[in-house]
């Protein structure tokens, strides 16, 4: 059992962020990899891609939007709740080395992911460029935490009610087209963002890395869900991921592959929370 140690509403309540004591776990996981958890016995499982860590008070941090049963259950918990299970850490951590100069590109709970990658190149000694996007303003998250460890950040919303106006591909193209010494571009977000990002930078010739945590389901590679092609080759983003070149993943059926699920969602949402 994972004690919730404190609880925080985002996003007006759609995105939820836990500290939970997990003190095995905190002193083990990188940045980019997920655990699994259950939230009570008949729960199912499911992934969540740490945020953060304290090691020392052995602590990890998960955030997750609110989209189908399960998260929904999860949200309902207070501080003090427990957490029936919790295993990790799973996947493969980021490759987070000394390069130069990166940039950080994160749209919506995206940006949960990307504030631990980020922290990570920041600590190899790396000049990091952020740049996150949002709908609107008050669906924007951790733009403190990400200010802290960049040396650049910028924000986007989509209506222009904070930040600059339009989408996180803009000012990376005027970064791409002004500086000459960015070594690495990390995207993670919604699929469409991380396909446009991947577009834009193999225009410049620019190494891309994406984040494929939004498409795992089991975190096992036993469902086969998360398949994707990648250099024309099947790969299970839980398994030989969640991080691949941008330039070389299928992006088109990744999409048409996520589309199947919506429909299940939406239906889950249906029944009680028990």
């Amino acid at each position: 059992m994972f004690q919730i140690l404190r609880k925080q509403s985002m996003a007006e309540g759609t995105i939820i962020r836990f500290d939970v004591s997990a003190p095995k776990i905190a002193k083990k996981i990188k940045a980019g990899q997920f655990i699994i958890l259950r939230v009570n016995e008949t729960g199912e499982r499911i992934p969540l891609t740490v945020a953060d860590k304290d090691e020392f008070a052995g602590i990890i941090t998960l955030i997750f939007q609110i989209v189908g049963k399960t998260t929904a259950l999860l949200g309902s918990l207070n501080e003090g709740n427990l957490i029936k299970d919790i295993s990790g850490p799973l996947g493969m951590a980021a490759d987070c080395e000394k390069v130069g100069t990166v940039v950080m590109v994160g749209g919506g709970t995206g940006v949960a992911i990307l504030h631990h990658v980020a922290k990570a190149f920041k600590e190899a000694g790396n000049y990091v460029i952020g740049i996150i996007g949002a709908r609107d303003k008050n669906m924007l998250i951790l733009e403190d935490e990400m200010s802290y460890i960049c040396d650049e950040l910028i924000i986007t919303t989509d209506d222009g009610s904070y930040g600059r106006q339009g989408f996180v591909t803009q000012p990376l193209e005027k970064y791409l087209e002004e500086r000459f010494d960015i070594k690495l571009v990390y995207a993670i977000g919604p699929i469409i963002m991380m396909k446009n990002v991947a577009n834009l930078t193999k225009k410049f010739n620019t190494p891309t890395m994406v984040s494929l945590n939004p498409i795992m389901i089991d975190g096992t590679g036993m469902c086969g869900c998360c398949r994707v092609t990648v250099d024309k080759k099947t790969k299970f983003a839980c398994v030989h991921g969640p991080d691949f070149d941008g330039h070389k993943v299928d992006f088109d059926e990744l999409a048409k592959r996520n589309d199947n699920y919506l429909q299940a969602e939406k239906t889950s949402l249906l029944f009680s929370i028990r």
